[in-house]
């Protein structure tokens, strides 16, 4: 087990500020970061992959698909922008010594059709991630595609559809993540999601139902846990929560209020709650 905590809860994207919270995020006791890639970079993140060397912080990244370049629109030439985008932050991935690539980029992230995927989107979406896993495998980089709740996109919603979707694509460096706090809007069975996709998943956010400290809101934790025990899950536990550091991602999150007492109270926090979870399970 491997215990990440991503870094949208201070940025967007790295700079030399983030220097301390990399420090002091290292000394709490993560092993890794998840680090943000939205605007590709092969040389700038070659240079931040030394600088974690140097901490001792291993990585995972995020990224998204927006309506400019989602994977599933009808316009050919949008969905071949989609792929293209994909794989160029694999290359800043692979540049920065990034273990597995997660989050929406099978398709639009707060685009919505007015209607459920069609046969279509579906389609699209399968071959275009199985281009982008073929891109991965030479990289060596893992993909871990995330599922989001019906009010971020429409595409993938569930455990159940996001293992099918993976097992479509049919490639080994594509597999699933699930997120806590989706599973939360969108799951009736906690048990049964995890279950349903326990053959392709590679990565699992924890994240609260308000986005902010895990353990202290009102996530079905104990289920959650047990799930992933049950499964014998190993991969990457990565807190997710946000804040009011950043406009852009407080206005994308709908984050309106201050949750927590400061970012390094709710990391160390968090990595606490986890590390007794996992501690009373896995022995």
């Amino acid at each position: 087990m491997k215990f990440g905590m991503n870094l949208l809860l201070w940025t967007g994207d790295l700079s030399d500020s983030i220097l301390p919270t990399l420090e002091m995020l290292k000394k709490i006791g993560y092993d890794g970061v998840e680090i943000p890639i939205f605007a590709p970079d092969e040389k700038k993140f070659a240079l931040w992959g030394k600088r974690l060397d140097e901490l001792g912080l291993k990585r995972t990244a995020v990224t998204i698909r927006l309506e400019a370049d989602n994977p599933i629109s009808p316009d050919p030439k949008v969905r071949a922008a989609g792929i293209a985008a994909t794989k160029a932050t694999l290359d800043s991935c692979k540049a920065a010594g990034v273990e597995s690539l997660i989050g929406p980029y099978h398709s639009a992230l707060g685009f919505f059709s007015g209607a459920g995927p069609t046969p279509d989107e579906w389609k699209w979406g399968v071959e275009g991630m199985r281009q982008v896993a073929e891109y991965a495998g030479k990289l060596g980089v893992m993909l871990g595609v995330e599922p989001l709740n019906r009010f971020e996109t429409y595409l993938l919603n569930s455990a159940v559809d996001g293992a099918r979707f993976v097992r479509e694509v049919g490639h080994p460096n594509c597999r699933l993540m699930y997120d806590t706090f989706h599973a939360n809007i969108e799951e009736k069975n906690v048990t049964a999601a995890v279950k349903s996709c326990a053959d392709v998943l590679v990565h699992v956010h924890i994240s609260e139902n308000d986005r902010s400290t895990p353990g202290a809101g009102d996530i079905r934790w104990d289920e959650t846990f047990d799930a992933l025990k049950a499964v014998n899950y190993d991969g990457w536990m990565t807190v997710e929560a946000f804040g009011l550091a950043l406009p852009e991602i407080a206005a994308a999150t709908k984050i309106w209020r201050r949750m927590y007492q400061s970012e390094e109270q709710l990391a160390t926090d968090a990595l606490a709650f986890i590390k007794k979870q996992v501690a009373q399970r896995w022995k």
